[in-house]
């Protein structure tokens, strides 16, 4: 498959085109701007439903003791709390986030629920992972995938430290498959978030990037061509809420 030209000019950034750097740059801010509130906006956005979400994710991943896990884009450490308690003392998980203002959100919320003997924080690009190859029995990757620049070469890095037999578990959202169900969702999405993010976050336009972001990931059937790409085999995915999210999967031969 394909991946963007490193000499391309420019890439999306939602609906715009950006100079590829100053994709990494807008992203950034992004993040910085919503941090502090990024839990409360999960729930709020979602009416909650992104714990179901993430416990279907964390069933796909079937993390267990002594096993090692990497959370790339983890983001304010849902699945890494849950992977710290699966894993064990003698296992390690890791979160990892390009963002320093999202790990520390991570960093103090599993310090607060007591996971601080097996979990270690590395900031990091996914797109370039610092991790020797064959390092992870498992890697997750969280509502993450869609804001990095190079798709494919995220899922190369994380293909990359995964040992063999193990697992790439990515869960994002994508594209509703229920047919009444996406004009509704368009409604939500564009007239309802962004009003959200400024109210509770004061910050509508990371909430409109949120939204066009959503748009322009892959459909479910070419992330799974891109995971296959990177290596994988077994390659699949699940439908949540009509299409609204999914859960890909794919082993490391």
């Amino acid at each position: 498959m394909n991946r963007p030209d490193e000499r391309d000019e420019t890439i999306d950034f939602g609906f715009d085109q950006v100079p590829r750097d100053e994709k990494v740059r807008r992203v950034g801010a992004v993040f910085d701007s919503v941090a502090s509130r990024y839990d409360l906006m999960n729930d709020l956005m979602s009416l909650g439903i992104h714990r179901i979400w993430k416990r279907f994710t964390l069933q796909a991943c079937a993390v267990h003791a002594g096993q090692q896990v990497l959370d790339v884009a983890g983001g304010s450490g849902d699945l890494a709390l849950a992977f710290a308690r699966s894993v064990g003392s003698d296992g390690r998980v890791i979160l990892s986030d390009i963002n320093a203002a999202m790990l520390e959100v991570g960093r103090d919320k599993l310090a607060d629920r007591g996971a601080v003997g097996n979990v270690d924080y590395v900031q990091a690009d996914a797109e370039r992972l610092p991790f020797a190859a064959a390092s992870f029995d498992c890697v997750t990757i969280a509502f993450g995938l869609r804001n990095v620049t190079d798709k494919q070469a995220a899922l190369d890095s994380m293909a990359r430290v995964l040992r063999p037999g193990g697992r790439l578990v990515v869960l994002e959202f994508s594209h509703p498959t229920v047919p009444l169900l996406k004009p509704l969702y368009d409604l939500y999405s564009f007239a309802v978030l962004p009003t959200l993010g400024k109210l509770v976050a004061g910050d509508a336009d990371s909430y409109q990037y949120l939204a066009e972001s959503i748009r322009m990931h892959p459909d479910q059937a070419t992330l799974v061509g891109m995971l296959e790409a990177a290596g994988l085999e077994r390659c699949e995915y699940f439908d949540l809420t009509g299409g609204i999210v999914a859960v890909h999967r794919g082993f490391k031969p």
